[in-house]
């Protein structure tokens, strides 16, 4: 009995040892794991990756990955990428960034459309971590919004370079607008082109037909119809690639000959196999292979040939290019990853070089820099001009 209690207690001794050697064990891999962690630099990524506009989100990630793939370091640390799908949803786009958030990351890069933007904006703000758009164009993005800033220009530019096109250009007396009203983005630069349309034309009553639609909508007969009746010279309809592939096809199926005019979301492949085949098709965008602007820009075809060597450059991958190398740009100027001087870095960007061109970010936030005016030729996107802000 007394040899068996014996080992009872030798074997409870090797069982408390064992577990302070596991515990002494996860301690130091703790402690491993935060010093490997001190040596990253996190920067979070949330697009959308499915959903309606999952294009954008991969064209926009796209030129993030590959900038990350040049410059991986900052700082003397390693720089890695926490991506978060948004799902193309507002709730979504706010749980991806409440998700960075918790992650702890530096700072955050997002989201193609606005309304994503808008939806992900404060929890970024209530948590102080900077956030740098690439594509969002709604001037509320920014508005408010002390921790978010944007490489790309906004919508009363990209509203008035349209309207100017279509007048100085065109020689539009007249037009329609086709919003869709559930789309901050199509609201928004619906208003800012017919105020300058009207003030470009001198005519109050320049625009002579309005039809809205709704997001997901793929019937726009009734639109095209009340439209085509007024006969105007150009047709504005700014929104997601995908209904706006179904509208522009539809208008011409129904025999309207005049100009279809549209925003940056319009450079899409998915829009460009629905209209590919058609002409007077143009848009606004911020970049084009045919006109670099800067050397990053020559870089950043190189590269992305290489990278891709299936894919067309496109307008959003430059943009993501661009936050990204802005971010390290904040970094290295701040001397830290301290958001708050990261922040004040970012907001005192000026003439940094882009492959999307020269970005100083104005009082909101906002980049003031070039517009690019493509148009729709023999199945592909070509350059057509480009517009300096005033």
């Amino acid at each position: 009995m007394l040899n068996k209690r014996f080992l009872v207690l030798v074997a409870a001794v090797m069982l408390a040892a064992f577990a302070l050697v596991g515990c002494g064990g996860g301690g130091e891999q703790a402690a491993t794991d935060k010093a490997a962690e001190s040596d990253v630099i996190k920067i979070g990524v949330y697009e959308p990756l499915t959903g309606t506009n999952a294009a954008g989100g991969e064209m926009t990630l796209e030129g993030i990955e590959l900038a990350n793939k040049m410059y991986s370091e900052v700082l003397g640390k390693e720089v890695k990428l926490v991506v978060v799908d948004n799902k193309s949803e507002k709730q979504e786009a706010a749980n991806a960034v409440e998700r960075l958030v918790s992650e702890n990351v530096d700072l955050i890069i997002g989201s193609y459309s606005s309304s994503l933007s808008m939806a992900g904006g404060p929890i970024a703000q209530d948590a102080g971590v900077p956030v740098i758009g690439c594509s969002p164009t709604n001037p509320l993005v920014t508005q408010g919004n002390d921790y978010y800033f944007r490489v790309c220009f906004i919508d009363p530019f990209q509203g008035t370079v349209m309207a100017k096109y279509a007048v100085e250009t065109l020689g539009a007396k007249t037009a329609a607008i086709i919003p869709d009203v559930q789309n901050d983005y199509s609201v928004g630069l619906s208003n800012y082109f017919e105020e300058a349309f009207k003030e470009l034309t001198g005519d109050e009553n320049a625009i002579v037909a309005k039809a809205q639609y709704n997001t997901g909508d793929k019937d726009f007969s009734a639109q095209l119809t009340e439209v085509k009746s007024k006969n105007p010279d150009v047709i504005f309809a700014p929104g997601n690639f995908l209904e706006c592939g179904i509208l522009v096809e539809k208008a011409r199926e129904l025999g309207i000959t005049a100009p279809m005019l549209g925003g940056d979301t319009w450079e899409a492949e998915e829009f460009l196999n629905r209209v590919g085949g058609l002409s007077d098709i143009y848009f606004s965008t911020h970049f084009t292979a045919e006109e670099p602007v800067t050397e990053m820009s020559t870089t950043f075809l190189e590269k992305f040939k290489e990278e891709y060597p299936d894919k067309d450059v496109n307008a959003f991958a430059a943009l993501g290019f661009d936050s990204y190398l802005l971010a390290l740009d904040a970094f290295t100027r701040a001397g830290s990853t301290d958001k708050e001087a990261v922040r004040e870095a970012i907001a005192a960007t000026a003439n940094f070089e882009g492959a999307t061109g020269l970005i100083t970010l104005d009082q909101n936030g906002d980049a003031t820099k070039t517009a690019i005016v493509k148009k729709v030729a023999d199945g592909q996107f070509v350059y057509d001009s480009k517009v300096q802000p005033e």
